[in-house]
């Protein structure tokens, strides 16, 4: 059985205008590298083919990675999120009682996690933990630095 990819509204839309990117200009791009280190004769010896080559090989994978994801996503609609419990999809505002400072984290699939953006997959140990809480809620997450304490300040979304 294919895992299924949890995505949000804006993480599908991001992953098919990569596809779309991928397919109709990356493709073209690589099949004129091919065409060009073709034209150097040798192939034995041509460095560009075989970087051609290999570039394609990459884009075909990335194009066959997303396909495989899209195929198997299922979007969170926003509008049916609870606004009572942190679920995926869900923007959540926390107390980090060991850093004594507010946090916002959006609960996401494990495809669209960037923590430096604070978009926090709902795999993570933080992100693990947040799930199903309520605001008032503090919760525990063991991290590589010991137990951290969050309190659940406000649900955005």
């Amino acid at each position: 059985m294919q895992k299924q990819f949890l995505l949000t509204e804006e993480g599908l839309k991001k992953l098919e205008n990569e596809l779309d990117e991928l397919k109709t200009v990356k493709r073209k791009e690589i099949a004129e590298k091919i065409k060009v280190a073709l034209s150097y004769g040798d192939l034995s010896e041509n460095s560009e083919y075989d970087d051609a080559k290999n570039e394609q090989a990459v884009l075909e994978a990335r194009i066959a990675e997303i396909d495989a994801t899209l195929k198997n996503a299922k979007i969170i609609d926003s509008s049916s999120i609870s606004k009572e419990q942190v679920h995926v999809g869900s923007k959540v505002v926390v107390f980090d009682r060991s850093e004594n400072e507010e946090c916002e984290y959006y609960i996401v699939g494990s495809n669209e996690a960037d923590p430096l953006e604070g978009k926090i997959s709902d795999e993570s140990p933080v992100g693990k933990s947040l799930l199903g809480a309520k605001v008032g809620d503090v919760v525990e997450v063991e991290t590589p630095i010991g137990i951290v304490e969050y309190e659940i300040k406000k649900l955005l979304a």
